[in-house]
């Protein structure tokens, strides 16, 4: 039994004057990834002269910025993986940081978004401060008490609170670890770019909930199933029940599969309409949100889907972490110059 049509085969556009491969046509990854569309490949600059926005300023410095490794205790996925990842603080300007003592965390916000998360052994009461007064009895590490002072001004709002470890905090944080979902959802990511699964598409027997495939292996939709996992959210039992609840938003599913209805594309879709935060597609990227693209434009709707990753080309836009087709492995591509993106999803509550 297939697991459904391949992630990534097709992705060649017409636009880049290749015709687009069958999904059933065995090639390999390197015959379906043009060479732009590789890990770290730079896509040509912009032209001299041609403008550029506030935005693309902020993208610019995230392509000099110097990522810190993870310092936040993580709750998710492949633990021993966590000292594997660091980031690199999300685009935005920075209006205001949150502090749980009893989290140890401390996350930078652009607004509504988490841009960046530290851990912290702060030495400080309860209570609303400014950066300047209280960061250096934040307990952050020397890297990360660099990255907070160029995130921030003296002036930027702080909100200390004690937290409570027996209790999960508000919407916004499923496992209860301090990481905002969106940051954990990349976190994720990141840890299964060290794991590096194999691309293999066969159907496999699971338990229930979260059950996986071998770690070793997987395929696109696995590739978001575990990074949001890492934030506290089950996939596979989360469209089961909604299948069960709403078939009709499931057209597509003609006899429910615990086993691998969560595993295909165009049967993941319903569920993030329904239960996820739509983010409009001209809104500026953020890291750890999900996209589903359009690798056969000549069959309707999306047919592959991965995560923007905190990295970003010469030119500032996100890299996408993914599990392109057979002989891959979860990598960072740059896929957005040339791949259509169809939706793009936030974890967080409508």
């Amino acid at each position: 039994m297939r697991v459904g049509p391949r992630c990534g085969t097709g992705a060649l556009l017409a636009l880049l004057g290749v015709a687009e491969l069958a999904a059933c046509s065995g090639a390999r990854a390197d015959d379906a990834v043009p060479a732009r569309a590789k890990v770290g490949a730079a896509r040509p600059a912009p032209a001299s002269g041609a403008s550029s926005s506030a935005a693309d300023t902020v993208n610019q410095s995230r392509v000099r910025a110097t990522p810190t490794p993870l310092s936040a205790s993580d709750v998710g996925i492949y633990p021993e993986l966590s000292t594997t990842v660091d980031l690199v603080p999300a685009p935005g300007q920075s209006t205001r940081v949150t502090v749980d003592l009893a989290r140890g965390t401390l996350v930078v916000w652009a607004g509504a978004d988490p841009i960046a998360v530290y851990g912290q052994r702060a030495a400080v009461g309860t209570g609303s401060y400014r950066v300047g007064e209280v960061a250096a009895r934040l307990g952050l590490a020397a890297a990360d008490a660099r990255a907070l002072s160029a995130l921030t001004t003296a002036d930027t709002p702080v909100s200390v609170s004690a937290g409570d470890i027996k209790r999960r905090p508000a919407a916004g944080d499923r496992d209860g670890d301090g990481i905002p979902d969106p940051l954990d959802v990349l976190i994720g990511a990141r840890k299964l770019l060290a794991n590096g699964a194999a691309y293999i598409e066969t159907y496999r027997t699971l338990k229930y909930p979260n059950g996986d495939v071998p770690r070793t292996e997987g395929v696109c939709t696995d590739t978001i199933i575990r990074a949001m996992r890492n934030a506290g959210l089950d996939l596979q039992q989360a469209v089961h029940e909604d299948i069960a609840a709403a078939p009709r938003a499931y057209p597509m599913v003609k006899k429910a599969n615990s086993h691998i209805d969560h595993r295909r594309v165009k049967t993941l879709l319903p569920w993030f309409k329904r239960h996820l935060k739509s983010v409009p597609l001209d809104a500026p990227w953020l890291p750890g949100d999900i996209v589903f693209l359009d690798t056969f434009p000549s069959r309707a709707g999306p047919d592959h889907v991965g995560i923007l990753s905190d990295r970003v080309n010469a030119e500032g836009v996100p890299l996408v972490i993914n599990n392109w087709t057979d002989g891959a492995t979860d990598a960072e591509m740059d896929l957005l110059g040339f791949v259509p993106v169809l939706s793009r999803f936030r974890l967080q509550p409508r």
